[in-house]
């Protein structure tokens, strides 16, 4: 019988960065140390992802600003500015508002979630509704916001860099758009599926509190129904992943053709976000 040899693993890559102890703001972390194309790394001090700032701490703002960011792109709407308030100033650092459509449908949808009653969580979320909805939130997205994902990537591309992306709990509208990043800088899907699943981490989760509801008064019955829409899913990102191979037939089609990407400027961008030790 003929020995079958396993291939040799491959060659480990920079460790990540550590994660600071922030205390007003959830899920951060820096996306260095990822692998990508042409056996390159995402830089580490580059490309940062995370929960809004509203609620930064003054020490969560003196780590923030010591990261020499320049550019913070927000991708929450008007309904989560109402809700969590603006981010904080951080002096030097350009703030870009680009909003994303929201994977819950916005104001009405979350005052249901933080005041409705079992009734009407069982009628909009049960029975795999709101698994459903989120993966379609994902689709949608991906596919009527190719104006909003170009102009990402065209700023990181110009002038940037470094820059933190984040949403309200930095789950799904910022996990798209670093996930279409990852995607422009080669990193293989399964390393940005990895990633975007840490969100998952007690640590990292968004807090919701329903209205009148002291903190771990929820019945099983809610934590279950809400799940779907505070879990970070491997289903949803490949949701978004089979609407680029669906409609433009890969990766390299949806950036040229969807994101109006020329290969120079992609040339830029990796020159700006990737190197061969991820330093």
């Amino acid at each position: 019988m003929t020995q079958q040899i396993p291939p040799a693993p491959p060659a480990p890559g920079p460790e990540r960065a550590p994660e600071p102890e922030l205390t007003g703001v959830r899920n951060f972390r820096d996306l260095g140390g990822l692998p990508a194309s042409g056996g390159r790394w995402v830089r580490t001090g580059r490309l940062f992802r995370s929960g809004h700032l509203a609620h930064a701490t003054e020490s969560d703002a003196e780590f923030l600003g010591s990261l020499g960011l320049h550019t913070v792109f927000d991708f929450r709407n008007t309904a989560d500015h109402a809700l969590e308030g603006p981010d904080i100033d951080l002096p030097g650092v350009r703030n870009v508002n680009i909003p994303l459509s929201d994977p819950a449908d916005g104001r009405e949808f979350w005052k249901m979630v933080r005041e409705g009653e079992l009734d009407q969580l069982r009628a909009v979320l049960g029975d795999g509704k709101g698994a459903a909805r989120m993966a379609h939130s994902y689709r949608t997205i991906i596919e009527q916001r190719t104006a909003e994902h170009s102009r990402v990537l065209h700023a990181l591309a110009e002038d940037s860099v470094p820059a933190l992306m984040h949403c309200a709990a930095g789950k799904d509208r910022a996990g798209l758009s670093v996930a279409v990043t990852l995607l422009a800088l080669g990193v293989p899907r399964e390393a940005i599926v990895a990633d975007y699943l840490e969100s998952n981490a007690p640590h990292r989760r968004y807090r919701v509190r329903r209205s009148g509801e002291p903190a771990g008064s929820r019945s099983p019955e809610v934590m279950e129904l809400l799940a779907p829409l505070f879990d970070a899913r491997a289903a949803y990102l490949e949701a978004a992943f089979e609407v680029i191979d669906s409609r433009w037939g890969g990766v390299g089609r949806y950036l040229a053709e969807g994101l109006r990407l020329a290969p120079e400027t992609l040339g830029r961008l990796r020159e700006r976000l990737l190197s061969a030790d991820g330093a």
